[in-house]
């Protein structure tokens, strides 16, 4: 737990005891457990908000319906296809 050691807790917890005294410690015990809890929960809610953002830039993006509304011009091919029925309509 940050590097601190058994001998180090307990020099710290002295200290805060004489500073603060026997009926104060106990709520400022209480007091900084509540807000490192409310920083681990708001430090979660930040990190699934990425997380799904993430997740949302990921995903493949259909661009099917850009298909239809473009104009693109017909490959030779298709242009032969559309010719060649009237050109033997108009041979027989």
């Amino acid at each position: 737990m940050f590097g601190i050691g058994v001998q180090e807790l307990i020099i710290i917890a002295i200290i805060a005891l004489l500073i603060v005294g026997p009926k104060k410690l106990p709520d400022l015990a209480k007091t900084l457990g509540k807000g490192f809890r409310d920083f681990k929960n708001a430090t979660e809610g930040v990190t699934e908000n990425l997380k799904d953002a993430l997740k949302e830039e990921d995903k493949p993006k259909s661009d099917d319906h850009l298909k239809d509304s473009l104009p693109f011009d017909k490959t030779d091919a298709e242009e032969a296809k559309n010719e060649a029925p009237e050109d033997d309509a108009g041979k027989t």
